[in-house]
């Protein structure tokens, strides 16, 4: 799964939602350089997501930056037809979007709640709703969604985003149960902690403990995540479906 590998797709469509920046952003990437026309998803960073679409242009591939809200049906349904319309019907969908907040369940209000699993679970939802119609009369697609290391293990003050990504993992296994017979492939990708801007953000104790639960002792890259990303979504992954791969540096094992 290295970057320097050949093209092992030429054109099939790719869209990947939270793709401006972080992980969504090198899986886009990297889905670019192997051959996939690429639509970058994002909901705001309009700049953010040109730059990822400049990235995988000068290496030679094809993208396209598209804005869309997963949390309303509408807009991913115009999103996902402007994508239509320029290329065709989406072939990959790697479902990415999200968002965190965090507090003691305790005191979690009901907004808190509902925001968390809207964009994580519910966007899942209406992204992949609407892109596995083309797939099933297509007879081939990849469905590759990002849950995370606390689905398994819980995390205290994340009881929202845990059950959202835990919710990540029920849907994809049974699409993958669902979809099989179409030669539709559904897989879950579950990181640990991962350098991003949001690590960046965290203070030096924060990101010490981070590391010290980690068997390999450091964080993940993005690039590490798209890397497993990019095998899911290739035709060598073909017998690959229900699977939650993690990345995470043996931090759940066994779960």
């Amino acid at each position: 799964m290295s970057s320097q590998q050949e093209p092992i797709v030429v054109g099939r469509v790719a869209f990947v939602t939270g793709a401006s920046r972080g992980i969504g952003a090198s899986c886009a990437e990297a889905l670019g350089v192997s051959g996939h026309k690429v639509a970058v998803g994002y909901r705001s960073g309009a700049d953010e997501a040109e730059a990822v679409v400049k990235t995988v242009t000068a290496q030679g591939g094809d993208a396209m930056a598209v804005q869309l809200d997963v949390t309303d049906a509408g807009s991913v349904d115009k999103a996902v037809g402007e994508v239509e319309a320029a290329w065709g019907p989406v072939a990959v969908l790697v479902s990415n979007a999200g968002l965190t907040g965090d507090g003691l369940f305790a005191r979690m209000s009901e907004d808190r709640w509902r925001s968390v699993l809207s964009a994580n679970l519910d966007g899942a939802f209406h992204v992949t709703k609407r892109v596995t119609g083309p797939m099933m009369r297509a007879r081939w697609g990849r469905i590759i969604t990002l849950s995370s290391v606390v689905a398994l293990l819980g995390s205290g003050g994340q009881a929202n985003y845990a059950a959202a990504k835990a919710g990540l993992i029920g849907l994809t296994r049974s699409l993958a149960r669902e979809l099989a017979p179409r030669n539709i492939t559904a897989n879950v990708v579950a990181p640990g902690p991962i350098a991003t801007a949001m690590t960046d953000a965290l203070d030096d104790d924060r990101r010490a403990a981070l590391t010290t639960a980690v068997p390999l002792g450091r964080m993940g890259t993005t690039a590490e995540v798209a890397g497993v990303v990019n095998f899911l979504a290739s035709d060598a992954a073909a017998y690959v479906t229900g699977a939650i791969i993690p990345v995470d540096g043996g931090l759940g094992m066994g779960h």
